[in-house]
């Protein structure tokens, strides 16, 4: 048990970027309102019987067939991101091998009003194959339809005619930027690169951090002493205008074990936007599963089959570490030879908030196949993660910190909201301590009201009711009591 602590303490200090703290020294981290998970271990100071758990993304069927003449079966990179009323796609069309960077790709665009069913609009914007019945929204661009990423700028000084910006390039052409009003018809914000150093030969994304209050970008490059060898890796540049950009800086990844990291799609969680989600494609070259004969019987094309790959959860809160709390995979490959090829299961960019409290995510399948595809997966909101307590019960105590409610809300109260999921048999049940580690009066495990049941968001009670807007500000320490049950998330409002 004392490993475990020691564990989690480490991911503590490294996730926050600075050594950790002695007691005597410890500093009250400043939660204010903001949600928390536990994808890492920022906020866990101890754990007793209890233990971080990943949770898996369940698959809910096809989303997209790359089936038209200008897709084929090596389309892919694909963003997906949910605007007002309408979610959108994007993805590089490309029928045929060995056409990276090519005037072969093109940029495809589909969108939905639920999420669910996908429509290819008929755009008219770029003749193909001599119709403009299409949905190609960039055409003639190379290399920028080979890796082209948007994303929806939620910076408040972002003009309307860049409400959408993307950056999309080769090591060759250097990262190129774009901007867009509609997120469909698109032009170059600069006729020249505005990054130019990284090997950029994989999905490059963008963002605005509302925490860091700057333009980020994770890009591919290699951490071998010469270009293009050693582990694929991933470096980060920083902006305040999206035009101008900071030396790249190598992400780190702790004391683990090296990999190969083929794509990033590091995102801000939107319930969460202080913590980067990283739902990365985990690459491994040479490890072939499939036959020559049975790759023939897919028909999958004989260059895409000697390798397999899946999903890997990171994260990171700024900085230049990811933390990779979890090693094992966070999307298996699943049954079926077709989905152990070359470049198959590679996560979109995009984790978008569904109805009834779930998110949805994609995953590229069949690459390089007849039938390549875009899958969608789905998981409960916050639900990458938790802090779970087994039959046997367990234990999860916090570091010090401070809460304050959330502004504009009820000055007179405030409330611990929880995401948890318990057993018919188990429960939740939560004591509030003081700097010096003692229970605060009314607010022991024995004053707390037994949680159970599964809920997204509810407030925990305590036998004098649920608020604690006497303690705002005060340094104080959860101490959670887990039977049968996860713990997601937690919030105080």
């Amino acid at each position: 048990m004392r490993r475990e602590s020691l564990r989690i303490l480490f991911f503590a200090a490294m996730a926050a970027a600075i050594p950790c703290p002695g007691p005597a020294e410890e500093a009250a981290v400043p939660l204010g309102s903001r949600r928390e998970l536990f994808v890492d271990g920022y906020l866990i100071q101890q754990l007793k019987g209890a233990s971080l758990k990943l949770h898996h993304p369940r698959l809910e069927g096809t989303a997209l067939v790359f089936d038209k003449p200008w897709e084929g079966r090596f389309s892919g990179y694909v963003t997906v991101l949910k605007d007002t009323g309408v979610f959108r796609m994007y993805y590089r069309g490309l029928p045929e091998a060995g056409g990276d960077g090519s005037n072969i790709e093109s940029t495809c665009y589909a969108e939905s009003a639920d999420g669910l069913q996908w429509k290819k609009p008929e755009l008219g914007i770029h003749e193909i194959n001599g119709s403009t019945k299409n949905n190609v929204i960039l055409k003639n661009e190379a290399p920028c339809s080979h890796n082209f990423s948007p994303f929806l700028d939620t910076n408040p000084a972002a003009l309307p005619a860049a409400r959408y910006k993307a950056l999309a390039g080769t090591s060759d052409s250097g990262l190129m930027a774009f901007v867009s009003a509609d997120g469909i018809h698109w032009k170059r914000a600069r006729p020249k690169a505005v990054i130019s150093k990284g090997a950029f030969d994989s999905q490059n994304v963008s963002f605005w951090s509302e925490s860091e209050g700057l333009y980020l970008c994770y890009f591919r490059t290699w951490d071998g002493p010469t270009p293009w060898s050693g582990f694929r890796s991933i470096s980060r540049v920083t902006s305040k205008d999206f035009l101008s950009w900071s030396e790249p800086k190598a992400m780190s990844y702790g004391e683990t074990a090296r990999e190969h990291l083929y794509t990033n799609q590091t995102q801000p969680y939107f319930r969460a936007p202080h913590i980067y989600l990283s739902v990365a494609a985990r690459f491994m070259p040479g490890r072939r599963i499939l036959s020559p004969a049975q790759a023939k019987a897919i028909d999958v094309d004989p260059g895409y089959f000697s390798d397999c790959s899946d999903a890997v959860l990171m994260s990171t809160r700024g900085g230049t570490l990811y933390s990779r709390t979890f090693m094992e995979a966070f999307i298996r490959p699943g049954p079926g030879l077709e989905n152990w090829v070359s470049r198959t299961n590679y996560p979109a960019l995009g984790i978008v908030g569904m109805p009834g409290g779930r998110l949805a995510m994609h995953v590229q399948k069949n690459y390089g196949q007849p039938t390549a595809r875009l899958v969608r997966y789905t998981l409960r909101s916050d639900g990458f993660a938790s802090v779970n307590g087994p039959y046997t019960g367990g234990e999860m105590t916090t570091r010090l910190l401070t809460f304050q409610p959330a502004a504009g809300k009820n000055a007179s109260s405030c409330r611990l909201l929880v995401n948890c999921a318990t057993g018919a048999a188990g429960s939740l049940r939560v004591e509030i301590l003081g700097e010096a580690g003692k229970p605060l009066p009314g607010y022991s495990l024995a004053d707390s009201r037994e949680f159970i049941g599964d809920f997204i968001e509810r407030a925990i009670e305590w036998k004098n009711g649920p608020n604690i807007r006497p303690l705002a500000g005060r340094p104080i320490r959860l101490r959670f009591s887990l039977k049968d049950a996860d713990l997601y998330s937690i919030r105080f409002q």
